[in-house]
């Protein structure tokens, strides 16, 4: 009889896929992490977004809340972030220890082909995942981000050459706080331009441990993930903040972006909205959600 059973059960399994992948989901060990927090809701097809550098996954509220019933949600927080515990982002690297547990993330939960969405910093970390994971990833969208920060201001910098001002500015937030950052860095003699405004925009938004922030400034800066791009199988979509403003660095962003991804295997697809700086889920919501249900859809 318990053979029998068994049998039908696993013949059920079988016969229904979709609910096969929905209950070796819920029947997935609780995911516990010392390097970022998790928080998943909704059912449907997976989404996992990540936000930028001093955000938590309540950056990405909003929009998740317009996916009920339509997707699972997971939105990622990096500890040390907003007023979260550091955990093991207390010293070392930042960016790729979080790409390394979102991927397991994604493998625990038994996630199938998630699409990643991130911001700034976050951004970037997702391209990471979608690198290293490549057909386990099903799409990829990048908001106001890039492979390499730098290269929207000059495509012949190099980090090395970037390095002593990302290092100047991790020692100016680690004295002054984030607050005073940008006045102290560009008092020095450092100015990124675009490129710094987009990576130093977010530090006062939710804020954080100061440790843990420095040290994402000093990734945002340094790292060059233009050759991991040729790993990524998944499509990107780029999504920038844009004016009319022919005087404002914003206007000309899409030609930096598109040579900034020009190693992806099939080109990006490249979305403006209008009046958006860095911060486009917030300072446009509704074009913002339209970009993303075009996206998901």
């Amino acid at each position: 009889m318990i053979r029998y059973l068994a049998s039908l059960v696993a013949a059920l399994f079988v016969v229904l896929p979709g609910f096969t992948a929905q209950a070796s989901a819920s029947m997935a060990p609780a995911f516990r992490s010392d390097r970022i927090i998790v928080e998943t809701r909704g059912t449907g097809p997976d989404v996992v977004f990540i936000p930028g550098l001093g955000s938590t996954g309540a950056a990405w509220r909003s929009t998740a809340d317009k996916l009920d019933g339509r997707y699972r949600v997971h939105l990622v927080t990096i500890r040390g972030f907003g007023q979260t515990d550091i955990g093991a982002n207390a010293s070392g690297a930042l960016a790729a220890p979080a790409a390394l547990e979102i991927e397991r993330y994604i493998r625990e939960q038994r996630l199938q082909r998630p699409a990643l969405i991130g911001h700034s910093l976050g951004g970037q970390i997702a391209l990471r995942v979608a690198a290293d994971l490549r057909d386990r990833v099903g799409r990829v969208m990048v908001v106001d981000s890039a492979p390499f920060f730098p290269s929207l201001v000059d495509a012949r910098v190099t980090p090395q050459q970037v390095e002593p001002l990302a290092r100047l500015g991790y020692q100016a937030l680690m004295l002054f706080g984030d607050q005073a950052l940008k006045g102290q860095v560009s008092a020095l003699g450092g100015d990124l331009g675009l490129a710094g405004d987009m990576v130093f925009d977010g530090l006062g938004l939710q804020g954080g441990d100061r440790r843990v922030l420095a040290q994402g400034l000093y990734e945002a800066l340094t790292i060059d993930l233009r050759q991991r791009l040729r790993d990524i199988t998944a499509p990107v979509t780029v999504v920038y903040g844009w004016t009319r403003d022919t005087s404002n660095p914003r206007h000309r962003l899409e030609g930096l972006y598109r040579y900034g991804f020009a190693n992806l295997p099939r080109p990006a697809r490249f979305v403006r909205i209008e009046g958006a700086d860095h911060q486009v889920m917030i300072d446009q919501p509704e074009r913002f959600q339209a970009a993303v249900d075009q996206f998901l859809g």
